[in-house]
This record gives C-alpha cells, structure tokens and sequence, in this order.
C-alpha cells in the first residue's frame, strides 16, 4: 500500500513538474555556455562569482548528502524539484536524475551558473524554481540599452526586482505544500519590501545592509555605469565556504551575520550580595529583510550565551555555551522546527508535514530574554556580564552523522556582543565596556539605547 500511494504521488509530482515552463529533459546541457566562456568578457563577474555558494550549488558536499538521504526517504520523488535550483541545467536537460550525479555533465555541475542565470526569460510565478529558461545567443539582464559583440542583449524588468530571486528563495513542500523557506515572502510582506528595498539592493552591492553604488562596466568594452551588480551574493553560510577551501566567502558570510542583529540590555546598575538579579536582553534583527536565520532554518542555530564573572574571574552565571559533544547547553535556539507525519521534530524537511516552532526574529523585530542569577555572599565586585549572540550553520551532531564524527567541525560564530559592569550599592561606576560587535553597554536603560544609537550610526556611517 505504501508503495502504491509513492508511485501514484510520483506520478502527480511528475505530472505537475511537466505543466512547468522548461520541464525535465525538454532541452539539452550542450546549448548552453560554459561560464568559463563567459569570462573571457566578464572576467570581474565571473571572478566574484566562482567560489559561492551559487557556484558550488551542486558541489557543496551538504546539499549532495541531504539530496540522496531525500531521495532515499522518499523513493526519489524529490529528485527533480531539489535539484531544479542546484543544478537547473542538470534538470532541463534530463540529466536528473539519477540523483548520483553519475549522469552529469561538466556544464551541469557548474549549478548556478552565468549562462543558466541570464537565459532565463520569464518566469511562471515564485518558488520552487519556476523559470522561463531561452538558451541560445540572447542574453537577458537588467539594462535595456546593453550591446555586445559577442551575443545579443535584451532587457528584463524581473532582474531588478526580488521576485527573480524568489523564484528559488521560495520553497514549498513538493506533496503537502508546507512553505519550508520562507525568505522571499517575509520579504514581501516586510518593512524592506515596503520601502522599495529589494534583494539585489542588500545582495548585490557592497553595502551588505543597505545599497552602496559600485561604478563599473558589466564587461570589456561595456559602457561604464554608476552601479553594477557584484556576484558573490553572500548569504549567512560560513561553514560550507570553509570545507571547500574558499575562505573569503565564508569570512564575507560572518561579516554579513555580523551586520544582522544588536543586543541590547535592561538591567540594575547595583546588586547587593544575595540578591537575585533579573535581566533583559533583547535582540534585534536590525540588518536583514528576512527572518534570521532564513533558508534551510530547520538546521541553522542561533542563541544567546550569557556569561557572569566577578572581578577575582570566578563564574557567576553561565548559560550558551557549546558542550563537549557539541549540542547547545541550556539556551533557547532560534530557528524552525518542523514536524514529521508523527509531529515529531525532524531535520528532513521533505519528511516534514508541519511547522511545530518559529521562533526567529523578523526584520526590525525584537525578541527578549529574562535571565536571572543570584550574588553569590562572598563576590568580588565588580561583577562583568557578557552577553553573546552566537550563530552557527548546522548543528554539530548532524553534520556527524552525514560525514562522520571529527571530519567537520561547525563553526561557532559571535555576531553581536554586549558587556555591562554590575556594581555594589554605593560603589560608583568609572568605566563602560563596549563590545566588539554591534551594540553599546553600559547599565540603565536609557544611556544603553542612547549609546546604543550613537554607536550603530557610527558604524554604518548613516
């Protein structure tokens, strides 16, 4: 019976992929251009682009593990639509499946790549992959008044706006429906999206969190524009970029975090010995047009770890760090959890049939922590808190049962930290700890926002 309901589904799934535009196997990978061709022309496009995560789409080596444990689970109904955004061209020309890749060719394994990007002609709505795709000597972009020598040029207004990214951005259970990436919805129904902020404006510039103008040419003998789009396109992915040696995108990826949110904390300037403290420390999603974390958010981690030490470094309160076996110690991890057919939470989002939790902080929102502690009767004053957002791609013990124990190490990032003094009744307060990350601290909470303010204008120069 189960194998009934597979393959009648299958057929379904089937059915559907093939009343999309440019559907499995209707073209073939030898009408389009190898991006190495592309740089002949391209050359600083083509050098921001190789090594992102676009460019190892298919070879990032997570994605090529979760996609056969996908197509395992589910008897390979998933084959076609994962890899319809991590190797289009692998799809439209038939070479997916198998899911192995053993059928591949070179072309198709370069993901996303120039020539697959700037074919696309149209597109039949957002999510799960549903481009128009028109290989052959037309190229399509964002300029209407491009000419090259080489190839023709047509404009298209879906390159500037955020609905081209969220023709992947965007994805929905292939069966049950579920929204299991959300980015381009909660950026549309957003205060960005609102304000005429699209993708490409945070993305695609070198201003991270807001656009910032990067005079050029699109290509040799191009003419010389006010902007032009740079191709990294980084993301908040460090671990990845790391394992396949391309350390610049992942140092990229942890400044972007960097930039995503600030701390900032109501507390008591004094506390006497015995008493029990009470603290709130809220974090604000101060950087991004999504929820952070965003994408695969089932696996990505983000948590407070909080730290209390008197002045001889004796520990007063510890709450966040990361165990000897890599799990969380006793934080709330913002993230999705979804729920399988048994609504138990599972890391499979194609066993997922619903959302148990979404916790994550959407854009200019804040979330806030009560922790609370007690002065121990023999502190040494003063007494330090540090409090540390901390954020990392995937949890440890999954990474462990996909490459094995030891093989990857996930690397925890501080991408926010804040640092206040707590003070004996009667004793006076003479220094304020800043922190290295965004956010300022000092105790009361009216001189925190106010140095908060100053000091997040100062850094993003607005």
């Amino acid at each position: 019976m189960i194998i009934l309901v597979m393959v009648t589904v299958y057929m379904i799934t089937s059915n559907t992929l093939a009343a999309l535009p440019n559907a499995h196997g209707n073209l073939s990978s030898d009408m389009f251009a190898s991006s190495n061709k592309c740089a002949q022309c391209h050359a600083i496009t083509y050098e921001q682009w190789k090594g992102t995560m676009h460019y190892n789409a298919y070879e990032d080596p997570f994605y090529q593990k979760e996609v056969l444990a996908a197509s395992s689970d589910t008897q390979g109904i998933v084959d076609e639509f994962c890899s319809r955004c991590h190797t289009p061209i692998g799809v439209v020309s038939g070479e997916i499946p198998p899911i192995d890749g053993s059928g591949l060719s070179s072309i198709a394994r370069e993901g996303v790549q120039c020539d697959i990007c700037h074919v696309i002609s149209g597109s039949n709505g957002t999510g799960n992959a549903p481009f128009v795709v028109s290989p052959g000597n037309v190229k399509w972009g964002p300029f209407d008044d491009s000419k090259s020598a080489y190839h023709g040029s047509k404009y298209l207004e879906l390159y500037t706006t955020s609905e081209y990214c969220g023709m992947c951005h965007y994805v929905t259970h292939p069966l049950n429906g579920l929204v299991v990436d959300d980015t381009y919805t909660v950026w549309k129904e957003g205060p960005y999206a609102k304000e005429g902020v699209v993708c490409q404006d945070c993305h695609m510039t070198s201003g991270i969190t807001k656009f910032v103008a990067n005079p050029g040419r699109a290509g040799s003998g191009a003419k010389k524009r006010e902007h032009i789009s740079t191709h990294e396109i980084v993301g908040g992915n460090a671990f990845i970029p790391e394992v396949l040696g391309e350390k610049g995108y992942g140092k990229m990826a942890a400044e972007r975090l960097e930039k995503a949110a600030t701390l900032s904390i109501d507390s008591l300037q004094m506390g006497q010995r015995g008493d029990n403290i009470s603290l709130n420390i809220s974090i604000t999603n101060s950087g991004a047009g999504h929820k952070i974390p965003t994408g695969v958010s089932e696996i990505r981690q983000m948590w407070l770890a909080v730290r209390v030490k008197d002045a001889s470094g004796r520990q007063v309160y510890n709450t966040g760090d990361v165990n000897a076996n890599g799990t969380v110690g006793d934080a709330k991890i913002y993230n999705t959890v979804l729920g399988d057919a048994q609504g138990q939470p599972t890391l499979s989002f194609w066993l997922a049939q619903s959302i148990l939790e979404d916790n994550r902080i959407p854009p200019r929102g804040t979330v806030s922590e009560k922790h609370t502690f007690r002065i121990p009767d023999d502190v040494t004053y003063p007494l330090a808190l540090d409090a540390t957002l901390k954020y990392r791609s995937a949890p440890q013990d999954l990474i462990d049962h996909l490459f094995g124990e030891k093989v990857h190490e996930v690397p925890v990032l501080s991408i926010a930290e804040m640092s206040v003094n707590i003070y004996e009744d009667g004793e006076t307060s003479t220094e304020t700890t800043i922190p290295a990350t965004p956010g300022v601290g000092i105790l009361g909470t009216a001189t925190i926002l106010l140095c908060a303010a100053h000091y997040y204008m100062e850094r993003r120069k607005i």
